[in-house]
């Protein structure tokens, strides 16, 4: 441990000789700040105010957290490979890069649904509103405004399965109303305000900064049921930085847009590339767009796609000049935990392609107000969102891993020795008759036709007796989709077929539910490799 700026020396034994070490005459970011942060300057603004400590108020426009500026920063690190060069940049990333002191000790567990998906690491990537190191000049050129904030406006979940060969992204948006531990109900955005206040009297910047990070990670592993493994932020001036070294990124926009008085944001229709100062300006737009801040969000997943693909791409890759200028941008820029291994998780996304990575965002059941009469998002139950958790991260890991084996084939039987017994739930006249002569055709006998006891079946059921698992299959393959019940009263050797009214025929699957509860994702899910056009 370097005594001056807290950061860990390598422990792998291959430390840096002196003229190559990029600690040598050089500030940490922390170091590098305004005296009057570095004193504590957010203290003096007191507690948090409508649920969020906070700086004097900002502009409109100075809502800059970012996720583009994080995963550029963290994917420029992990993507560039394991090798000698590869090695030496890791070196030099891991001698620069700010930690911090981000993952509790407590308040940070997974949901049994979650842990029954496997190993894996799920990395929380953060944008805070620092305007640190930016100069008056620039603060025009980017449309940000020089005011900060401590509100974290753009928070993703990253979720890398064990193999490394598929990655998840998951934004939050910042107005969703949640349960802050220890602090109650309030937009989520505040829940690193309300810890960054709470640190203890007399704490130094890093640490509130810290105590901060450790309350955002306990309020978002509450709400998704994932423990979460490791944390990164990043400010707004090494977003430019990054996504002028990157090159330029292409993105289609259906629609020309004009967010002069906001953002800065005008670009033309259709596909163009951008960079830099635009870039900024093009992932910050929420006004004048249709979708509000949920365009905004996807406007940051196209961009951080195009990142991606740029990284990933053999210019990068292979430019030995882009791949150092961007580990130094980013060791300028960014933050991350004590723990986070960059060669590991380098080493785990080796083999990621575009079409395996995907961009979603948390549902939501529809906007409203709280009792301060403040816009919010109201999300899914917590235990319906662990659920959809779990299933997504099930998926991602299914997807990065090896297939898994195909389940054996069910017993059946010929048709001919299967009676069936045809009983009309649907609603639907005539159904039982219709279907009775189907299964004929088909070559099923036939055994009774009738009403069912309702009319208000719903689900298609075929029933049969203990047993007679194979005589239940062989009508299955016929009425796909349909439920399977064990029935005491079905008479052994024989099943009956119950037609709900999502019946569509013999030989046709019945019609799939639709989805409880709305349970899908706020926003369409893309991959990095969608290149549609967005608002």
């Amino acid at each position: 441990m370097d005594e001056r700026d807290g950061r860990q020396e390598p422990t792998d034994g291959r430390r840096l000789p002196p003229r190559l070490d990029p600690r040598a005459g050089r500030p940490s970011r922390r170091d590098a700040e305004p005296a009057a942060r570095a004193g504590g300057e957010r203290a003096a603004h007191g507690a948090p105010r409508h649920g969020g400590a906070q700086r004097p108020p900002r502009t409109a426009a100075a809502r800059a957290a970012l996720v583009a500026r994080v995963v550029a920063a963290v994917m420029s690190l992990v993507l560039l490979g394991t090798g000698g060069w590869g090695w030496y940049l890791a070196r030099v990333a891991e001698a620069s890069l700010a930690r911090t002191d981000a993952i509790p000790a407590d308040g940070n567990t997974e949901s049994d649904e979650a842990a029954a998906a496997g190993e894996a690491t799920n990395l929380l990537l953060v944008g805070n509103d620092s305007r640190s190191g930016i100069s008056a000049e620039q603060a025009q050129q980017y449309s940000t405004g020089i005011d900060s904030g401590i509100n974290t406006d753009t928070m993703i979940l990253m979720h890398i399965p064990a193999s490394g060969a598929a990655a998840s992204f998951v934004s939050f948006p910042r107005d969703s109303y949640v349960d802050i531990p220890g602090h109650g109900m309030d937009k989520l955005n505040s829940a690193y305000a309300y810890g960054y206040a709470a640190a203890p009297e007399g704490a130094t910047e890093t640490a509130r900064e810290a105590a901060g990070a450790q309350l955002l990670i306990r309020t978002i592993s509450q709400l998704s049921g994932l423990q979460i493994d490791h944390y990164a932020e990043v400010d707004l001036l090494g977003f430019v930085n990054l996504s002028t070294i990157v090159g330029g990124v292409e993105v289609n926009l259906c629609k020309a847009v004009d967010d002069s008085e906001f953002s800065g944001a005008v670009f033309p229709a259709g596909v163009q590339t951008i960079t830099g100062a635009d870039a900024l300006k093009f992932v910050r737009q929420r006004h004048g767009l249709p979708g509000g801040d949920f365009d905004r969000i996807v406007r940051q997943q196209v961009y951080l796609s195009g990142v991606i693909r740029n990284i990933l791409s053999q210019n990068v890759l292979l430019s030995p000049s882009k791949q150092r200028a961007l580990v130094d941008a980013a060791a300028s820029s960014v933050v991350v935990d004590q723990d986070l291994d960059l060669l590991s998780l380098a080493a785990q996304l080796q083999s990621v392609s575009l079409g395996a990575i995907d961009f979603q965002t948390i549902p939501s059941v529809g906007d409203g107000r709280d009792d301060q009469g403040r816009y919010i998002l109201e999300l899914q139950d917590e235990q319906v969102l662990h659920t959809w958790f779990a299933n997504l991260t099930a998926s991602t890991d299914a997807e990065g891993g090896e297939a898994p084996a195909a389940p054996a084939a069910p017993a059946t039987v010929a048709p001919a020795d299967v009676p069936v017994g045809v009983y009309n739930g649907s609603g639907t006249s005539g159904l039982a008759a219709k279907t009775s002569a189907e299964l004929t055709a088909a070559g099923f006998p036939v055994t009774a036709t009738a009403s069912a006891v309702s009319q208000d079946y719903t689900t298609t059921e075929i029933r049969y007796a203990a047993g007679d698992e194979a005589l239940a299959n062989t009508l299955l393959a016929s009425v796909p989709g349909a439920v399977l019940s064990v029935d005491d009263g079905v008479e052994s050797g024989t099943v009956q077929l119950v037609l709900g009214s999502d019946f569509n025929g013999i030989g046709q699957p019945v019609s799939a539910p639709a989805p409880a509860g709305g349970v899908t994702s706020t926003t369409d899910e893309r991959t990095a490799a969608d290149t549609t056009c967005i608002n």
